[in-house]
């Protein structure tokens, strides 16, 4: 069957209320369409023209339709949508929605954005079709048009690390990245570290622009000079800190220590040293950030920036939860504690240097 064609209200058709209150029936009068196929568009079915999804969108948004908490009954199940979804990073991200989910008896679907920072429309057509309890998106977010498709459908969502401000009305839990990378810069100044280079994440992410930031704050609290040539964008892979490793130990006068923006950069970092027949920490020093459970299976074992990954999940998906049952949260952002963790490499500069 196909979809209903659409139709331009007339002028003496009466349009929805302004004030948010506005019905599925007057919205289906507005846009010229029978009510079940707004019903259609709200559940996210596939069987409606394009054109008539957009008008139907373009009025839900414009006239702050919400459908009633509690008229629908929510699918048991979270979806958790990933920025990009290939390392351990991801692996204990899931390991804290699964230990909620478990709990409360709910199922996680994964997604991943391919690299973009907000989801695709396929993947929001899914959700709208899934009815989720509730959504979480890792380093990602929604563009306000699909925000306002899962709010008019009264599917919440949670930001977990956002890429990007995610805006003051957007539940979203984080870290202290900013205090992390104080505190790897801090802890190399303190043995004694001058040249101190980065390998930084993205440089449109927030949590690596944050981090750097907590670098040159460190730097200039202990009144060194902040040298722009110390400092390379990665992209958090275990290839950038290879080859940005590279880029920073082949400098005439090279850094004698790298903090870089995870754990997975320190790891390619630690295979560039190796190449040019430099001993960590004896000849460089490294701090990483996340402590994934590889910092302490590689030789050295790696001294990181602990950010509670599991714990950021957990309460990402306990939030989105509450939200779900009605219950408002007191604040929208929640910040977790980072810490140093101190392992074998890092170390005082090699005399002399």
């Amino acid at each position: 069957m196909s979809a209903p064609s659409v139709q331009q209200p007339r002028d003496d058709q009466p349009g929805p209320p302004t004030d948010g209150t506005a019905t599925l029936a007057e919205i289906a009068r507005a846009a010229g369409v029978s009510a079940p196929t707004v019903s259609k568009v709200l559940n996210g079915r596939g069987d409606v023209a394009p054109s008539t999804r957009s008008r139907v969108e373009e009025l839900l948004r414009a006239h702050g339709y919400q459908r009633r908490r509690g008229s629908v009954q929510p699918a048991p199940l979270f979806d958790l949508v990933f920025h990009e979804l290939e390392s351990s990073w991801a692996m204990e991200v899931i390991r804290g929605v699964e230990n909620v989910a478990r709990q409360e008896g709910l199922s996680v679907v994964l997604s991943e954005s391919a690299g973009r920072l907000s989801p695709g429309q396929t993947w929001v057509d899914g959700v709208l079709a899934r009815r989720p309890t509730g959504v979480i998106l890792v380093l990602s977010g929604l563009d306000p048009a699909q925000r306002g498709q899962l709010t008019s459908r009264d599917i919440p969502f949670v930001v977990l690390d956002p890429a990007g401000d995610p805006g003051e009305d957007v539940p979203a839990i984080g870290a202290t990245n900013w205090q992390g990378g104080l505190a790897a810069t801090r802890h190399l100044l303190e043995l004694g570290h001058r040249r101190i280079g980065v390998i930084g994440g993205p440089a449109g992410i927030m949590c690596s622009r944050a981090r750097i930031d907590g670098y040159r704050a460190a730097l200039e609290t202990a009144g060194v000079a902040y040298d722009p040539a110390l400092v390379i964008n990665g992209d958090f892979h275990h290839e950038a800190g290879y080859t940005k490793g590279l880029e920073l130990l082949r400098l005439p006068d090279r850094p004698t220590a790298v903090f870089t923006g995870n754990d997975l950069q320190a790891l390619g970092l630690y295979e560039a040293a190796r190449e040019l027949g430099l001993r960590i920490p004896h000849d460089l020093s490294v701090v990483g950030f996340d402590d994934l459970p590889l910092a302490r299976w590689i030789s050295p074992p790696l001294t990181t920036v602990r950010q509670p990954l599991t714990e950021m999940a957990e309460a990402a998906a306990q939030l989105v939860l509450d939200i779900s049952r009605g219950n408002q949260p007191s604040t929208l952002r929640v910040d977790l504690a980072t810490r140093l963790v101190e392992r074998a490499s890092s170390a005082p500069p090699p005399q002399g240097a």
